[in-house]
């Protein structure tokens, strides 16, 4: 029935006890004792999960000629997950995207879109998480409308210039046809302008201030002060985090935030070519009849029993939708599911080794990069995690056809001239090393 888990002790001892033996030895007696291996094994040391498919995919490299080596990032991230995760995502009693209205037969979804928000809440440092959202992109621009139908006497809300283009131009698209003005804050040096911010806020009239963290170019902006600023207009402070880095950076609620949103991807889902990934939204508590989409809650059934509900759910966006704040009634839940496996399975110490050696390896990649003499960081000075920007010396089409005919995907280009990289703890200082040397002595 379990297929993917191993057998317990008692297990075994029922299976034993079935078959009339004592011990796994036992079921073997017939097996003349000269003719059994008594000698250790000559097996080699063992390797962690990560490291043996790396080992196989060597031993296939051939066949898998195709397969880039991935330093791009963008939003999309190269993360390495448990095997356990993908094969407990694929049993049948999972595999439906079936809203759970009928909580009563839905008990197993229920739970887990449960635990899933119970994650998402402790990993932003808010107290209210609401179940899966479609995307990053779509639960930003949900949180802008949000933060605009929260407002009083509001006349626009605040969007950073250092926000992923493509969540801004979602963004754009939801606030145009809920006639929402949008007021840019424009960037210096690869951060918000925090002068412009102030202006901005100082002028009155802002419903909401949205931001990213750490913002598209990699930067790690400082926000000290923002949310007190932004709270003395009444207005929300939104932060779009990516939530792996979350395991060291500081969290949202941290920052002040109210409403923490982004993409699910980097916990483990597979980039699979952009797509799918699951969409967070955690708020504080005075904001939670705001919220769109559903929220689970725990309650006792009749018996007394752990159960299961859909809790807190605007009518409005079933039977009156011209009146809803969203009309977001469904959730990634297959997705939200891997999330909170790969969660489960990596654990606290997990997610910080793996933030921990994204961020090593992409500052030891820049350093390497500077030391060529090819290479000079695009926003000197900004500190960054796992992702940086670098300006190239030279033809950079030309660069990066030659990394992806040596099987390299070096980055993203964002510029005529720059380059932006990203390392997660799937990147090997071997491999750091080659997409260096191919830079170093790339000809014009």
């Amino acid at each position: 029935m379990y297929k993917y888990f191993p057998h317990t002790e008692e297990d075994l001892k029922e299976m034993l006890a079935t078959c009339g033996v004592n011990s796994v030895h036992d079921l073997f007696a017939d097996v003349p004792e000269a003719a059994r291996w008594k000698g250790d094994y000559q097996l080699p040391e063992a390797l962690s999960e990560i490291d043996l498919r790396l080992f196989f995919e060597q031993l296939t490299h051939p066949v898998n000629a195709q397969q880039l080596i991935c330093f791009a990032g963008a939003g999309c991230y190269d993360h390495y997950a448990p095997s356990v995760v993908q094969n407990l995502v694929q049993r049948s009693e999972f595999l439906t995207s079936y809203t759970p209205y009928q909580a009563e037969i839905s008990q197993g979804t229920l739970h887990y879109i449960f635990e899933y928000q119970s994650m998402i809440a402790e990993l932003t440092g808010l107290e209210i998480s609401n179940a899966s959202m479609y995307d990053g992109a779509t639960a930003t621009a949900e949180a802008a409308l949000m933060a605009w139908a929260n407002a009083k006497k509001a006349t626009r809300v605040l969007v950073s210039e250092t926000l992923d283009p493509k969540v801004r131009r979602v963004v754009e698209t939801y606030a145009h046809y809920h006639g929402v003005p949008l007021k840019l804050i424009p960037a210096k040096n690869g951060a918000f302008d925090r002068n412009a911010l102030d202006q901005e806020l100082a002028e009155g009239g802002v419903a909401g201030v949205v931001m990213q963290q750490p913002n598209y170019y990699g930067v790690v902006e400082d926000y000290s002060g923002v949310a007190d600023a932004v709270h003395e207009q009444k207005g929300l402070f939104i932060l779009h985090a990516n939530p792996s880095d979350l395991a060291i950076l500081r969290t949202p609620g941290e920052w002040g935030a109210d409403v923490a949103v982004g993409d699910g991807q980097s916990l483990g889902i597979p980039m699979t070519f952009g797509g799918p990934g699951v969409g967070f939204m955690a708020c504080t508590e005075k904001l939670i009849r705001k919220l769109p989409g559903r929220i689970v809650g725990q309650t006792l059934d009749n018996r007394g029993q752990r159960a299961f509900v859909l809790t807190l759910q605007a009518r409005e966006q079933h039977i009156r939708r011209q009146k809803a704040t969203s009309n977001i009634c469904s959730n990634q839940s297959l997705m939200a599911l891997y999330v909170t496996i790969y969660l489960s399975v990596m654990g606290k110490q997990g997610l910080r080794e793996v933030a921990e050696f994204s961020y090593a390896g992409a500052h030891s990649l820049c350093d390497k990069l500077l030391a060529t003499g090819k290479c000079k960081l695009t926003f000197p000075g900004q500190p960054f995690f796992n992702e940086f920007c670098v300006d190239y010396d030279g033809d950079l089409d030309a660069l990066l056809a030659e990394c992806t005919e040596c099987g390299y995907l070096a980055g993203v280009k964002v510029g005529e001239h720059t380059l932006m990289i990203a390392v997660t703890e799937q990147r090997t200082p071997e491999e750091i090393e080659e997409l260096v040397d191919i830079i170093k002595e790339h000809k014009e």
